[in-house]
């Protein structure tokens, strides 16, 4: 046991030595630190990763996997590395940090963490908790200073990556171990109001914040109540613990968890509302009577006169929490479809969740004439909507504000998802030319590796407006967004010179992997479109040889 305990610790000096070479090695300490005075070194973890044979150190978090299944009997003694081998480490580490930890290599509080495979199995320890106070005391003025010159006096966007210090810092126990919720929301918002000027600037910003927020509602205040175990899928599953019984002040924190849900809800892709929803519900189970309201009423993030309406004609009634409206038609008539409109609009113009879906009531069942299309309430609604021909230029005006990538109708899933927008904008870019820039604009921004509706929409354009000088951009733009499964019926159309010239237009001068995926849904496999071109004559020869030479640089 004595060289296997000389073989392991050495392994795990030479590993940490290693670790803290390396690092001392770059030349970019300075700068880095200097970049925001919210930062006050670059690393704050050293995680000790020892498998016999192949320790490593990194700054990295440790997965739980243990690759070495097999438990020999000449693995360490759990007791040997937390009685011999633990102490060594701690001293090591502890003497690097008097060096160090004035310097910008280490932050203001750095943890050593160990995972080690024993002969009774991993062993995780939480080896040094450093806290450097000077630095501490320091970053706490800075963040001050920086509150109230940034954000309370200033009227100036800032920085994202001021953004991501702060928005962990105000959160983190070391720096405020009883926060302020309502004055750290505060600052939240603030952040938003300065950034709002900028639209891509403040998601980002957002996203900083929800981060933030969701570390410490995952790893700060839900475990007080909640055991928390990963899932076999990769999520993570709370459990209410039997003795959990928070008091009030343990509770005073649960308004940023709120705050945290609603940011999710409203902001996130459709695919991280689940946690938005997770956090709402532990809220209400932890005795939460606003989580409770919000449920029932939505956020209170809108006036009421927003999410509620009621007349003779209709009554329309939304939930961001749920990223619902509901909608009854009390009358069939073009009116009050003009209102459901202008109040679904008004909702997504200021910031009701984009991924929504609607509940709808109506005598009057009409769906598009595609194939593909969920049918569901939401797409009852515009369809019927459709039908009254002056109501056009409204249905473009929400098409508009609903569409946003990475968004999808709530009520669609697997081949029928689909974008935001896109009833009102097929049902629109069928019917009339006014409204093919919308198509165009909608084809811009699908993402076609979780949507397939659009190849349905592009076979049907094709049919109805055919190719013309009017359609062709916007047949293009339709089959950049089309996936490989669609087939798009318009090779007799160019069989026609003048409408292959129009069609090539649009296609060379692109990417050769891009042209050759534009050509796919008209004649399929390239070889088809070369069999083609060798039976063609004159300028339809050179066109079609132009086109699967620009294709074939796809494999250039």
């Amino acid at each position: 046991m004595s060289s296997l305990l000389e073989q392991a610790t050495q392994e795990m000096t030479a590993a940490i030595h290693a670790w803290f070479d390396e690092r001392l090695q770059r030349t970019d300490l300075e700068d880095a630190v200097n970049r925001t005075t919210l930062q006050m070194g670059i690393f704050s973890d050293l995680l000790l990763d020892y498998k016999p044979g192949r320790t490593t150190a990194d700054d990295f978090h440790l997965t739980d996997t243990d690759e070495f299944a097999p438990r020999t009997p000449s693995r360490l003694d759990e007791a040997v590395v937390r009685n011999s081998i633990a102490p060594q480490l701690i001293a090591m580490v502890q003497a690097k940090l008097e060096t160090l930890a004035d310097t910008p290599l280490i932050d203001y509080h750095f943890r050593f963490r160990g995972k080690f495979r024993t002969a009774q199995g991993t062993l995780h320890l939480n080896l040094l908790d450093h806290v450097n106070e000077g630095k501490r005391l320091t970053l706490l003025e800075r963040i001050h200073n920086y509150v109230t010159q940034k954000l309370e006096r200033g009227n100036r966007p800032t920085k994202k990556l001021e953004t991501f210090f702060l928005t962990r810092h105000l959160l983190d126990p070391h720096l405020f171990p009883q926060p302020d919720i309502a004055w750290t929301i505060a600052q939240f918002e603030r952040i938003e109001q300065l950034n709002k000027s900028r639209p891509q600037a403040l998601a980002e910003h957002r996203s900083d914040i929800i981060q933030a927020v969701s570390a410490w509602a995952e790893k700060q205040f839900l475990p007080q109540f909640y055991d928390v175990q990963q899932s076999a899928y990769g999520g993570t599953e709370y459990t209410l613990k039997q003795d959990a019984a928070p008091d009030a002040q343990a509770l005073q924190p649960i308004d940023l968890l709120l705050y945290g849900a609603v940011m999710i809800l409203r902001h996130e892709p459709s695919y991280a509302k689940p946690k938005g929803l997770k956090f709402l519900e532990s809220a209400r189970e932890l005795g939460s009577e606003r989580a409770v309201r919000m449920l029932k009423e939505g956020s209170g993030s809108f006036p009421d006169a927003d999410i509620h309406l009621k007349n003779a004609l209709l009554e329309c009634r939304a939930n961001d929490v749920f990223a619902t409206i509901s909608i009854s038609i009390a009358r069939e008539e073009q009116d009050a479809y003009a209102q459901a409109l202008v109040f679904i609009t008004h909702l997504l113009q200021n910031g009701f969740p984009k991924s929504y879906q609607i509940k709808f009531k109506s005598k009057v069942k009409q769906y598009l004439p595609l194939k593909g299309l969920a049918r569901s309430d939401t797409h009852r609604f515009f369809a019927n909507a459709l039908a009254h021909a002056a109501l056009q230029p409204q249905l473009e005006a929400y098409a508009r504000a609903a569409i946003e990538q990475f968004e999808f109708y709530a009520d669609t899933e697997g081949e029928k998802n689909c974008m935001p927008g896109t009833y009102a904008t097929f049902g629109l870019g069928l019917l009339d030319a006014r409204y093919f820039p919308l198509v165009q604009h909608y084809m811009a921004n699908i993402d076609a590796e979780h949507q397939c509706v659009q190849d349905q929409f592009t076979a049907a354009f094709a049919e109805k407006h055919g190719v013309t000088t009017d359609s062709i951009a916007v047949l293009a733009a339709c089959l950049r967004a089309c996936t490989d499964n669609a087939k798009v019926r318009i090779q007799a159309e160019l069989e026609e010179v003048e409408k292959l010239e129009l069609f090539c237009q649009q296609l060379l001068g692109l990417e050769g992997y891009l042209i050759e995926h534009m050509l796919y849904p008209v004649w399929g496999k390239l070889e088809k479109l070369a069999a083609l071109a060798r039976k063609a004559q004159g300028r339809r020869k050179e066109l079609l040889l132009a086109l699967l030479a620009a294709a074939s640089q796809a494999d250039a």
